[in-house]
């Protein structure tokens, strides 16, 4: 009987189970627009980003099938709670209060990539777009190179919080680069 009465209110279990996987999955796609495979790095934005949206996922699948989902206290249960996880999340990726300095870098190399890729890989025609475009390339590379040189002595020095610190381990001078190609394709 008890899996009779589940069926006639709906089956919420496997409604969270729907969500929580598409909300893991939205996370893992949210790199795949990220040039190359060593840019992939975590980002607790993106893992915040990812709350927001399942939250607002749980929300709308919720409201388009409520017909199914006929426990009213659940389904408000469901509502409040997807609206508290939206608004933490939310102000979590906007404050950014839990982000510290490597964090912050891990979380810039994906974004900076992306720069890369849709620059390098746009079909750009008018010369003036092209070297704006060949001059992020190489900015964005640049400064991954120098994000990711400062993320490893980070990790190996600590933080450098004084100025003196700073200056007794300078970031190398990096540069960037354009594919042999010539960067992005016209």
């Amino acid at each position: 009987m008890a899996g009779t009465h589940q069926h006639h209110e709906g089956n919420y279990k496997r409604f969270m189970a729907m969500v929580g996987t598409s909300t893991a999955i939205m996370f893992a796609l949210m790199y795949l627009n990220t040039y190359a495979l060593d840019h992939v790095m975590w980002s607790e934005t993106r893992f915040w980003m990812t709350f927001v949206m399942g939250a607002v996922m749980a929300v709308v699948m919720l409201l388009f099938m409520w017909g199914m989902y006929k426990n009213k206290a659940k389904n408000w249960i469901i509502i409040g709670v997807s609206v508290v996880t939206f608004a933490l999340a939310l102000f979590l990726v906007r404050s950014q209060a839990t982000v510290d300095d490597s964090e912050w870098m891990s979380a810039m190399i994906p974004h900076h990539s992306i720069a890369v890729m849709t620059s390098e890989r746009a079909h750009i025609e008018d010369k003036r777009v092209q070297e704006l475009a060949n001059g992020i390339i190489k900015a964005q590379r640049k400064e991954i190179a120098e994000m990711k040189w400062l993320i490893e002595d980070i990790a190996k020095n600590g933080t450098a919080t004084t100025e003196e610190a700073a200056a007794g381990r300078p970031v190398p001078k990096f540069e960037g680069y354009l594919n042999p190609d010539g960067g992005a394709t016209p």
